[in-house]
């Protein structure tokens, strides 16, 4: 999915000269490298110059926000990470304060104040894993169970954090939200 938060976030700041990618290098699930690889593909395909800021522990936080700035970034992607998702906080502090419009993968940053957020629903996670819990606990063998995969996706907009930005969302994406925080 970190190919389409990319896209809507070009489709926020269409004329960002730079766009920056904040990923936790630490981040042992091959699927990560995947998602960073495929947002790499999408910018390459639209002539958008990334450039990777790696955050993996405190004290990465001030050299890695300092790139920012020094590179004039236009936008930001947050990488889907447990790391990242738990510095959420100062993530959105500094992107407002610098005015950097960034995009993360749950709500939960929209919520704490972050410009938006597209993924999949943390609550619904937490269901299917309530179902499976239910299924072993009623004997089901772990191995036989099907994999189930996020079916719930949300694009979550936060006006507020939109106008501390000085930006206005485009009705298009304000026409596909899932939820508009005011």
């Amino acid at each position: 999915m970190g190919a389409k938060r990319f896209q809507l976030l070009r489709e926020l700041v269409p004329d960002a000269k730079l766009i920056g990618v904040l990923v936790n290098p630490s981040q042992p699930d091959p699927g990560s490298r995947t998602d960073i690889n495929e947002v790499m593909s999408a910018a390459r395909a639209v002539g958008q110059r990334m450039v990777v800021l790696n955050l993996s522990k405190e004290d990465d936080f001030e050299p890695a926000f300092a790139e920012m700035v020094r590179q004039d970034i236009a936008g930001l992607l947050v990488m889907a990470d447990p790391y990242l998702n738990n510095r959420r906080e100062q993530i959105v502090e500094f992107s407002t304060r610098h005015a950097v419009p960034a995009i993360f993968e749950w709500r939960e940053a929209a919520i704490a104040g972050g410009l938006m957020s597209y993924g999949s629903s943390i609550t619904d996670a937490f269901r299917q894993l309530g179902i499976y819990t239910g299924q072993v606990l009623n004997g089901a063998k772990p191995a036989d169970l099907p994999v189930m995969q996020a079916v719930k996706v949300e694009l979550v907009l936060n006006l507020k954090a939109a106008q501390k930005l000085g930006l206005t969302f485009p009705l298009s994406l304000l026409a596909r939200a899932d939820e508009v925080i005011e």
